[in-house]
Formats: structure tokens, C-alpha cells, sequence
């Protein structure tokens, strides 16, 4: 008959066993780990951080010690650890615990602090858009819906009326409030979760994204087949008439019915978490084929353009087909070699931690200024301000811009490299 482990008496609660057990100390996650990459310590690794994580849970490091401190902050919660990981490790579920813990009180960085008050209540988040023209309906009984975003409401309102002019179907209301993700990812999980359930009750039906953070964190509270990325839901409804309320996408997709913290090992280790069959570095792709087998002139094919992927949309949902499948269809989309990687913005991160952001993302920069594109399309607002704001720096010709904007908005013959 089999019985319960007991739980350990000297353990100090703070991960759940079963997540911080199921590290085996290969080490297949230092290559992915961008903070490894950037220092060679293997403290700044995953696999140097359970190790961290176990001592602080054990009890062998005090719980005022540095380290903890310092490499709690120093990873980026990527989450591209899980993507090779054999074990099916949730490293994102142990990084959220850990800051749960760690950044109690006066360890939570003043920043981080600043921004969650600011986005705490629907009437702040509201405020926020007050004066921007971001995209705006009446509520919808039913669905779908268009999800806002506390700040990208605020800093790129044209990317809700971007969503709105290709999916028209979609409403927005302003007052629906923050998804969460800002807090579960620093130091409040709790509050990260009312906050999602609070906007899926308001949001009845599918939500739809602009955010691959934000999808993240609302499929996993309120389930995968409440949330689409927008990449997802409009390839989905070119493919196939989703049914109502559902956003159910093409027979020849993966089944999305669970969430990422019910996916087994074998699901992370599946192509849609893998290398396998992706894009590889430099590839130009000229998007979907035709009836008859050939491909399809883009719509604008004097226009290249490379994508930076969203790491929790890519590396949590397992959405990276899409995104570039629809910047085929605009235009000639060449792969970077480092698009699924981190770009150092990873949320609140750029703020916390200015100057390993930059570190970070100054070889990514390299990359898409050698590539010869016109457009770095993005998935994500975090990756919208880092990347627009780093060519900027550089004066780079090339432009930051986001997926929905670039399908909607761009007109016919644009060339910004000779403009």
C-alpha cells in the first residue's frame, strides 16, 4: 500500500517539493540560460539556482544571504531552462515562489513596487490609458475580447487599434484592469492570480492578446482555452471559422486544453517546446503556400523583416509558428539567430536591473542590424520598449514594431531603410 511522503520537518515551506524535487543536476540548462551566457558562473545558471533554492529551503543558507538576493533578481524568468530540460522542471513556477519569498517587505525593489501599485486597481489602470487613444467598445456579454494591457494601453495604444482594425469582432472595454502578470512574475503570485481571475470574470469567453507575457500568465490561472495570442487567433480564423466563444484553432494545431503547469515531461520535450522543425538562423521565408502547392507572393515583398520572439509566449505557451507565419504573408521574414532568445527586457527586469538588460541585448542588436531588415516585428510590449529603444540609441534605420501593427497598418511600398 503506498503511502504519503511526510512532509520534511526542517524544510522552511517555501517551494512546493514536488517542483523543486524535480531537478536531476544535468546541466542541459546552462547553454539556454542568457545569464550563464553573460557570466560563465554557475551560481547565474539554472541548475545554480535550485541549488540556491534547496539551500534556502533546507535551511543550510541563511535567509538574509546575498546570493539569494542577488541571483533572485539577476535571472531574467525567461524560462528558456524548461524548453531542454529532460526532467520537465518548472523552473517560471520556482522563480515565482522564490521572489514570493525573497522579495518580501524591503527586498522587493522600489521599482517593482512603483509599478504594481500603479496597475493594483482597475480605476489606475484605467487612468493610465485616460488620455491615449488606445482602442475602446462597449462590454461584451459573450466574447471574444481584446485584452488591453495596463501599460501598453499607456506607452502603444495603437497596438489595441491595430488588433481592432484586423479583428473587428473583438471588444475592449477600458475599464476591464491588469491581467496580473507584473505581480505574479515579481514577488506577488497571489495577488497576480486574483488579478487574472478578477479579468476573466469581466472578460467572459476567449481573450485575445497583444501581450505573449500577459497569455502566459492568464492561460495558466484561467486555463489554455480561454487565451489566444493575437499571432494564434488570427492565423486560426484564416485557417478556420472558430466556433463561437471558443477561438478554437485549425485541425492541424496542437490541442491548447491544458495549462503549462499540467503539461508532463513529454509535452516540454514535444516540437512546439523544441528546435525541431523551427526556422533556422538566417532562413527567409515568403509565408503559407497556395491551393496548388506554390508558395504566396507576400503582400509586400520589397519588405524584410525578423521577428523577436516573446520568451514566455515561446517558451511557456509554445506559440512560435505563427508569428512568423503571418510576417510571411507581409513580406521576405529572415529568422535571427537569436530570436527565440531573450532580448533582456523580460518585464519589469529592464528597470531592475538597467545595465545587465543591456548587456543582454547588445549582441541581439548586432544581430538585426547585420541581417539587413527593415522591421523587428514583436509579441510583446516589454520587447516593443527594449528593442525600439536600443536601435533608437544606436540610430539604427531599423524599426521596432509590433506584429499587429505591421499587419494592419503598413502601407503599401514603404521602404523605411531608404526613406
Amino acid at each position: 500500500m503506498s503511502t504519503t511522503p511526510s512532509p520534511d520537518p526542517s524544510a522552511r515551506g517555501v517551494f512546493t517539493p514536488e517542483l523543486l524535487d524535480r531537478c536531476i543536476s544535468c546541466g542541459f540548462c546552462l547553454p539556454a540560460c542568457p545569464t550563464y551566457a553573460l557570466t560563465k558562473d554557475e551560481t547565474s545558471s539554472p541548475r545554480g539556482r535550485i541549488t540556491l533554492m534547496r539551500a534556502l529551503e533546507e535551511g543550510t543558507l541563511p535567509e538574509n544571504d546575498l546570493r539569494l538576493q542577488e541571483e533572485s533578481s539577476f535571472c531574467l524568468g525567461c524560462r528558456a531552462c524548461e524548453t531542454v530540460c529532460p526532467a520537465g522542471v518548472e523552473y517560471g513556477a520556482l522563480l515565482e515562489e522564490w521572489r514570493d519569498h525573497q522579495w518580501r517587505g524591503p527586498g522587493r525593489p522600489l521599482i517593482v513596487r512603483l509599478l504594481t501599485f500603479a496597475v493594483n486597481s482597475r480605476l489606475r489602470v484605467w487612468l493610465l490609458g485616460l488620455f491615449r487613444r488606445h482602442a475602446r467598445t462597449r462590454p461584451s456579454p459573450e466574447g471574444p475580447h481584446l485584452m488591453l494591457g495596463c501599460f501598453e494601453r499607456a506607452l502603444y495604444p495603437k497596438v489595441s487599434r491595430a488588433a481592432r482594425a484586423l479583428l473587428p469582432e473583438l471588444s475592449a472595454p477600458a475599464s476591464q484592469g491588469c491581467c496580473g502578470a507584473l505581480h505574479a512574475h515579481n514577488g506577488d503570485s497571489a495577488r497576480g492570480r486574483e488579478l487574472a481571475v478578477e479579468l476573466g470574470e469581466r472578460l467572459p469567453g476567449v481573450i485575445v492578446t497583444t501581450s505573449g507575457g500577459c497569455a502566459a500568465h492568464l492561460a495558466d490561472v484561467l486555463g489554455r482555452d480561454r487565451v489566444r495570442e493575437i499571432s494564434e487567433y488570427l492565423t486560426a480564423t484564416s485557417e478556420t471559422t472558430p466556433e463561437p466563444s471558443t477561438g478554437r484553432p485549425s485541425a492541424d494545431r496542437p490541442s491548447a486544453d491544458r495549462t503549462s503547469a499540467d503539461r508532463t515531461s513529454a509535452d516540454r520535450t514535444s516540437a512546439d517546446r523544441t528546435s525541431a522543425g523551427r526556422p533556422s538562423a538566417g532562413r527567409t521565408s515568403a509565408g503559407r503556400t497556395g491551393t496548388d502547392g506554390t508558395p504566396e507572393e507576400p503582400s509586400r515583398p520589397g519588405i524584410r523583416i525578423a521577428l523577436q520572439d516573446s520568451c514566455h509566449l515561446r517558451n511557456g505557451l509554445g506559440v512560435w509558428r505563427e508569428p512568423r507565419e503571418l510576417l510571411g504573408r507581409i513580406g521576405e521574414y529572415v529568422e535571427l539567430p537569436s530570436a527565440g532568445t531573450c532580448c533582456g527586457a523580460a518585464g519589469s527586469y529592464a528597470l531592475v536591473r538597467p545595465e545587465d538588460s543591456r548587456k543582454v541585448l547588445n549582441a541581439k542588436l548586432d544581430e538585426i542590424e547585420a541581417a539587413g531588415v527593415d522591421y523587428v516585428a514583436v509579441v510583446n510590449p516589454g520587447c516593443y520598449r527594449q528593442l525600439d529603444q536600443g536601435l533608437r540609441r544606436r540610430g539604427s534605420k531599423v524599426r521596432a514594431v509590433h506584429l499587429a501593427e505591421l499587419a494592419a497598418d503598413l502601407p503599401s511600398g514603404h521602404h523605411p531603410r531608404t526613406d
